[in-house]
């Protein structure tokens, strides 16, 4: 299923077709069936509004849904680059050895969170995700080890920021992890089929444009609910900004 999910533009075609099917196959019921009896049509009709608009009440929940899992992996970058750029200027609070280690460290560590939203290959992202762990667990037993030795509220201060660095990473992976339940693509895609089945049993007569025109916009709601909620997939993305941002500021130094 994540071949959909992760790749809108599959789900796009899937949709168009089996929705197409079902107008078609409704379409091909009444045929084969005959019209309904004149005093049909009324109840038809109120049958295929209702549905029409069940559908499109679940398709703006889906839609708002997917509005706010985007929302909060922006951010998410958003603080996780105000965590990383703060600690970067708390190292100062540790021994002048230590801060440069600290400083190092999250200087690779940012390049990382950088390569996370922007690689798409599997093999790559699972490299990433081990050499941040690494990095993570560096970063924090070389704050430790500085900050161990010489308790203080300064050192407490540089501790603290290292633990909202680490603790943003996660913020952002449980993110990405949120996404749109299957059973709501489930049922809305019931819905979908139901509606076309009906649009098409629901015709005087044949129209083979007609029965291809909700097809195709259900399929396009449906493809823009899928891209907003892929985090990888599709064309609508969360940009790095702010952490493209604190690396060049990083490097161009004070």
């Amino acid at each position: 299923m994540s071949l959909f999910f992760d790749h809108p533009f599959f789900l796009l075609l899937l949709a168009v077709v089996v929705q197409w099917g079902a107008a078609y196959g409704g379409d091909l019921i009444r045929r084969r069936m005959g019209n309904p009896a004149e005093t049909r049509w009324a109840d038809l009709d109120l049958v295929r509004a209702a549905t029409l608009t069940l559908l499109g009440l679940i398709i703006g929940f889906s839609f708002q849904m997917a509005i706010t899992r985007y929302d909060q992996r922006k951010t998410y970058e958003r603080e996780e680059a105000n965590a990383i750029g703060t600690e970067y200027l708390r190292a100062d609070l540790l021994p002048v050895q230590a801060a440069g280690e600290v400083r190092t460290l999250l200087a690779q560590y940012l390049q990382h969170r950088v390569l996370f939203y922007m690689v798409d290959d599997e093999a790559a992202l699972a490299r990433i995700k081990s050499e941040t762990t690494n990095l993570q667990n560096a970063l924090w037993q070389t704050v430790s080890r500085a900050a161990n030795p010489n308790p203080s509220p300064l050192a407490a201060l540089a501790t603290a920021g290292m633990n909202d660095v680490l603790n943003a990473e996660g913020y952002t992976q449980a993110a990405w992890w949120n996404r749109i339940p299957l059973a709501a693509w489930g049922l809305m895609g019931l819905i979908a089929v139901a509606a076309n089945l009906i649009l098409g049993y629901g015709e005087r007569q044949t129209d083979s444009i007609l029965l291809l025109v909700l097809p195709v916009v259900i399929s396009i709601a449906i493809f823009l609910i899928a891209d907003i909620d892929s985090p990888r997939g599709g064309i609508i993305r969360v940009l790095p900004q702010n952490l493209i941002a604190l690396s060049h500021s990083l490097k161009a130094g004070p």
